[in-house]
């Protein structure tokens, strides 16, 4: 069984047991906790390592929650490091030879990836399963080769240098810790509200079942193509906060494998729930952390992981909540 069979949704297996914890309450106290927490880590640890590790994690969490606006809708994109790319050459060509304002270049940052998605998603969204996996795959290739090509513009493999922080007062690593996590609420909390909505549940009754839902009156290419259009300019802006923090972008940061982390942070985390790609990501950028001086092993672990998640745990983390509810819940009733 290849990745692209495992990990599209339209074919994993469902999982009704996590759906039991996306009760209002529960996510509610785990978007407080998860808030709290990252706005108290420079209060807790002011080591720039930490802080440093913390706005991977925001900026990366940005892109996986957007890739899980395309899952949600019964498809995997390998081009959506592409289209984080894009969104970072588009604002760091903004700033460094335009000189135009950051917000102007946040929001070319937002809208050329949304471009170039609205033109290719009508017709990359006709194709499921395996043959849309294997075209985005060739397209984030393409784009990937336009940043090597384009000397001029993208400076080539060598990509570019010196990019400065937005304001100066960002200079300071905790200072564009809160900055990328002021980004990070508003794109989060968007994709989230998103999922709410009556459109969120318009995408779940396309994954489930897209011809039923054509039938049920729901637009299904076009709202296919409006949550890829969205997934790809919030990417473009995690690009243009990844450009900024690390102050050099090159056309290895935006390649197949970035993009295929993403994948596995959402299948690992739960592609269910928004909650599992922000697990995901907790997951896949942390604990590297901790097997720094085991680099040889930090990817048979991953392999492994993916593996037993994929057999053990369907809907992925977040499911082991469910079943240690539903043990709980036995117990309760077996004394009472």
């Amino acid at each position: 069984m290849t990745l692209a069979e495992a990990g599209s949704p339209s074919e994993a297996p469902a999982a009704p047991a996590v759906s039991g914890i996306g009760t209002t309450r529960i996510k509610a106290a785990i978007a407080v906790v998860l808030i709290v927490a990252f706005a108290a880590l420079p209060l807790i640890d002011s080591d720039q390592f930490t802080i440093s590790l913390g706005t991977t994690l925001l900026i990366t969490g940005i892109a996986t929650t957007s890739l899980h606006l395309i899952i949600r809708t019964g498809h995997v994109s390998l081009a959506h490091a592409a289209f984080m790319g894009l969104g970072a050459y588009a604002s760091v060509i903004a700033v460094v030879s335009y000189r135009l304002p950051y917000p102007v270049a946040i929001l070319l940052a937002f809208l050329a990836p949304a471009a170039v998605a609205l033109v290719v998603g009508p017709l990359l969204l006709r194709l499921s399963g395996k043959y849309f996996v294997l075209v985005t795959f060739l397209l984030g290739e393409i784009i990937r080769l336009v940043f090597v090509s384009w000397q001029s513009f993208t400076g080539g493999s060598n990509g570019i240098f010196g990019i400065p922080v937005p304001y100066a007062f960002l200079e300071s690593p905790i200072a564009f810790f809160y900055f990328a996590l002021g980004f990070a609420l508003v794109c989060i909390g968007f994709v989230a509200r998103l999922l709410q909505s009556e459109i969120g549940r318009s995408i779940d009754a396309i994954r489930e079942d897209p011809r039923l839902a054509e039938c049920s009156g729901i637009p299904v290419l076009r709202v296919k193509v409006t949550m890829f259009v969205i997934a790809c300019g919030l990417a473009g802006i995690s690009g243009a906060l990844f450009g900024s923090f690390v102050r050099y972008i090159d056309p290895t940061s935006f390649s197949i494998i970035q993009s295929l982390n993403f994948v596995v942070m959402n299948i690992v985390g739960g592609m269910h729930q928004l909650i599992g790609p922000i697990v995901g990501t907790l997951f896949f950028v942390i604990l590297p952390e901790f097997l720094r001086g085991y680099v040889e092993l930090q990817r048979v672990f991953f392999g492994v992981s993916l593996i037993l998640v994929m057999a053990f745990l369907p809907g992925g983390i977040i499911e082991l909540v469910a079943r240690l509810r539903r043990l709980l819940g036995r117990g309760r009733e077996a004394s009472a």
